[in-house]
């Protein structure tokens, strides 16, 4: 098959499988127990990052939003597919996956309990609430106090969890005041239901005002090589030492080909671009914690690939200008 590629697609078909391998020419006795170890560390070459200063994670983690139905909503065409990409992110060695209630709405939580629970050590499973689904593609903000409670408590129950270790408010409803908002979550944290708290699609402004509230130690703004309007929050999680966890972390579908500097790197690695910007964000800043996801074991494999992806201060700096 390799015989009809082009060079590219060959070099970077290789880079991935040696990845995965934990490199070639390994000796026949030890070759399985060797490749497995590489696997279960692949996602750590990424390096680590404390939310809240005690949950430590490997800086690659898992966005599960796409392994739901079309248009976000209902079930996977092929459910089984579903909890196998489920499964095999965990055995490459992620353990952040982040989700919602409005995945589905509720089928992205239904589906990490049904493959993952009980869940390994270590695993943090990240959930969010305050936005409702009217229908297939539509999102609308919901921050009242008694709706964020129900919410809460319908991802514990979901997720067959005793406690989240990270929820985010998925939006700022503009017709709720934040402080009512928050302040449900701040109860529910109170009352054990939480561990931190995160917000999602904000500004600095908007954080220092929540954390008049409750602590906050997690932004999840839209962040990519060819997005970059949150960079003023990007750098407030620097100076506060809180994670920033993009999403869209690799721009769309097609979004990144329409970039001629990501995608000459890209050839000279023999890599994706995708992979490329997945580098390029780790690479960015300590805080930053890339969750890109998808419904596909193949994709998933080269996603995670690119934690061992080096791209040189040049390549950067051509890549942020």
């Amino acid at each position: 098959m390799d015989a009809i590629l082009t060079t590219s697609e060959v070099t970077r078909r290789r880079f991935i499988r040696t990845t995965l391998a934990g490199g070639i020419g390994l000796a026949a006795v030890g070759v399985r127990s060797s490749a497995q170890a590489a696997q279960t560390s692949l996602a750590a070459e990424s390096g680590t990052f404390k939310i809240g200063g005690d949950l430590t994670v490997n800086r690659l983690g898992f966005g599960a939003m796409r392994i739901t139905g079309d248009g976000i909503w209902g079930w996977p065409a092929d459910r089984e597919n579903a909890l196998k990409v489920l499964r095999r992110a965990v055995a490459l060695g992620v353990n952040l996956i982040d989700t919602a209630d409005s995945y589905g709405p509720e089928v992205s939580e239904l589906l990490i309990a049904q493959a993952l629970h009980p869940y390994p050590p270590g695993l943090v499973i990240a959930t969010k609430g305050g936005l409702t689904r009217p229908g297939p593609g539509q999102w609308v903000p919901n921050g009242r106090p008694e709706y964020l409670k129900k919410c809460v408590d319908g991802s514990l129950k979901r997720l067959k969890l005793d406690r989240i270790d990270l929820y985010q408010l998925h939006r700022i409803d503009p017709h709720v005041p934040a402080e009512e908002s928050l302040g449900a979550l701040k109860e529910m944290q109170d009352a054990g239901k939480i561990r931190h708290l995160g917000l999602s699609e904000v500004s600095p402004e908007q954080i220092e005002r929540a954390g008049k509230i409750v602590p906050i130690v997690t932004a999840q703004n839209r962040y990519n090589a060819a997005d970059r309007e949150w960079d003023k929050t990007l750098k407030y999680c620097e100076t506060e030492k809180l994670a920033f966890m993009p999403w869209s972390p690799v721009g769309g579908k097609g979004g990144l080909h329409n970039d001629s500097a990501i995608e000459q790197i890209a050839k000279r690695h023999g890599v994706s671009v995708y992979q490329v910007a997945i580098a390029w964000l780790l690479q960015r800043s300590p805080v930053m914690l890339p969750i890109p996801g998808t419904s596909s074991i193949a994709h998933l494999e080269e996603n995670v690939a690119a934690a061992k992806l080096k791209v040189s201060a040049d390549e950067m700096a051509s890549l942020t200008a």
